[in-house]
């Protein structure tokens, strides 16, 4: 199946959904809304990876079979030991390919945010000082800078493997508007 557009309708009621994206690029923002646009869960895979300190999880892959072994959810497409498994089980793929312009400001400006306020994310854990963008590589800023152009790459080896899974590509926020709208019409 060819990579979809936002003028392509959703399918009927798709029941297991994954947004793939770099850090920034709004999978969570996204994900959130198709799930209450569709009445089905949405689970923040970060929650499930991040324990205190910014620790992963133990449990996280064992977590993660668990919630997409069920008949209806949406969630984010991160974290390399899952993404195989979370395309494999989704019905739906859902790709945020936004310019890189936009996703440095959005994930610039809710990375200050969340500091400035002292945000409290995933089991307590809060964004570092802002001057570690300088001394750490997997900083979420510059991660999202280095990991932009991989994402290509992924949603081919996604098609390969699954040629039958439709990939909607989105490529603008009209465009999520647009086609995150149509939902609603389900």
């Amino acid at each position: 199946m060819p990579l979809l557009d936002s003028t392509t309708p959703p399918p009927d009621r798709p029941c297991r959904i994954v947004v793939a994206g770099t850090s920034g690029s709004g999978k969570t923002t996204l994900s959130a809304r198709l799930g209450d646009a569709l009445g089905i869960e949405h689970i923040e895979i970060d929650g499930l990876y991040h324990g205190p300190n910014w620790t992963p999880l133990p449990s996280f892959v064992a977590d993660v079979e668990d919630f997409t072994a069920k008949p209806h959810w949406v969630t984010e497409w991160q974290y390399t030991v899952v993404r195989p498994l979370l395309a494999d089980r989704a019905d739906l793929m859902v790709w945020l390919d936004l310019p890189r312009s936009v996703v440095m400001r959005q994930v610039i400006r809710r990375t200050l945010r969340r500091r400035i306020r002292h945000e409290v994310l995933w089991n307590g854990n809060v964004e570092p000082p802002l001057h570690t963008i300088f001394t750490d590589r997997t900083h979420i800023i510059r991660w999202s800078w280095s990991t932009y152009g991989l994402f290509p790459k992924r949603i081919r080896e996604v098609l390969e493997r699954r040629p039958e899974l439709p990939v909607v590509r989105l490529t603008s926020r009209s465009d999520v508007d647009r086609w995150a709208g149509q939902l609603r019409l389900l």
